[in-house]
């Protein structure tokens, strides 16, 4: 992703930390729209020391802007599978 990220607060309610959260979006394996969701999006990638992370992200015209981080629960690792 090239877009710039902005963070909210509550990103790092579970621990994760900011480069962990860029190194998941810059190199992310699975990125798709929330279904029961308007302009939420779910991404599945690694963070710098190989652990899955699930973050949620709304996107504006200029940024992403996460909102929740989180090493990923093991429902979303079937999104991983696809």
């Amino acid at each position: 992703m090239s877009a710039k990220i902005e963070f909210n607060p509550a990103a790092f309610k579970h621990g994760v930390k900011k480069t962990d959260i860029q190194h998941a979006v810059d190199t992310f394996l699975y990125k798709d729209p929330l279904d029961e969701f308007d302009n939420k999006y779910l991404l599945l990638g690694f963070d710098t020391k190989g652990i899955l992370l699930e973050i949620m992200y709304n996107i504006d015209e200029q940024s992403i802007n996460v909102f929740h981080a989180m090493p990923a629960a093991g429902h979303f690792i079937n999104f991983y599978k696809k």
